[in-house]
């Protein structure tokens, strides 16, 4: 028997069996394989998705299926910004792993109310998810070759001249030994000491037998405030850059949250004019923050 095929939102065609998948899913499209789906489709489908996500209930097998539909349809953005840091030492797969991280946070965090384009809005979470991961763990990875040279010369003359001397060599007259500057000396014992990286799951007091406690359990938790902190200190100079009539439509907006009608009735201008208005700004605003990733 010949199956046969309907259009779906965005242009998609649509088998029976996907058809009959819709009605336990709240009217969304069954979608078999979300990360085929062409780029420009997948926009279409992720409008539609985003609709929806705001009426369901979180928890609900719906709201997943949304969900979970919305991230699949966008990982080509994060390969996309992923493909930006190719040329870094990390595994690609971590690299889109962590990206994807960011996606969530974009997924969770976007509203269709903005007149904004999820990819627009998407990228700088990804990218600054990407940037986040290697900020936390390069600095026990990446070691330069001539480091990790001078680091195996110093430990090698330490162990000789300590056997020798009957104590620790001086940082000069390691310099002597090896015959470079003290500063040398000194780079390289820098780079002795951040070169591996010690457990955080270590007892404080290794005389303990975990009474102590970790250096882990020490920490503190990430205050959630201190992404919005630093996006607030990236975007005031670029707002103090914006002309007069800018600025006050931002803060209508966003301070005192009227609706584009009512800031057009507070300028005297139409809504549709303060809709363009305000494109512009934020788009203004985008290219800025994205100048200093």
């Amino acid at each position: 028997m010949n199956s046969t095929a309907s259009t779906g939102p965005a242009g998609l065609e649509l088998s029976e069996a996907s058809q009959s998948a819709e009605a336990p899913l709240a009217g969304l499209p069954w979608i078999e394989d979300a990360t085929s789906v062409a780029p420009q489709d997948a926009r279409a489908l992720s409008k539609v998705f985003f609709g929806r996500l705001t009426e369901l209930e979180e928890g609900t097998h719906e709201y997943q299926y949304a969900r979970n539909t919305l991230i699949e349809l966008n990982l080509s953005l994060v390969r996309y910004a992923a493909a930006r840091f190719r040329n870094r030492s990390e595994d690609m797969e971590d690299i889109v792993q962590v990206g994807t991280i960011g996606l969530i946070k974009a997924i969770d965090r976007f509203d269709l109310s903005r007149e904004v384009e999820f990819t627009t809005f998407a990228v700088p979470y990804i990218i600054g998810e990407i940037k986040r991961f290697f900020r936390d763990t390069s600095w026990s990875v990446h070691v330069p070759r001539r480091l990790q040279e001078l680091r195996l010369d110093i430990a090698k003359a330490t162990d000789e001249m300590s056997r020798t001397l009957g104590r620790a060599p001086t940082t000069a007259e390691l310099a002597d030994r090896l015959e470079l500057s003290t500063e040398e000396v000194v780079e390289g014992l820098v780079a002795s000491n951040g070169y591996a990286a010690a457990s955080l799951d270590v007892p404080v007091d290794e005389n303990s037998e975990g009474g102590g406690g970790t250096y882990a359990d020490r920490l503190g938790d990430v205050d959630p405030a201190l992404e919005g902190v630093e996006n607030l200190q990236a975007l005031k100079p670029l707002v103090e850059d914006l002309p007069p009539r800018d600025r006050r439509i931002l803060q209508l907006r966003f301070g005192a949250e009227l609706t584009q009608a009512e800031i057009g009735a507070e300028l005297g201008v139409s809504q549709m004019h303060v809709s363009r208005l305000l494109s512009k700004v934020l788009a203004r605003l985008r290219a800025g923050l994205l100048a200093q990733q």
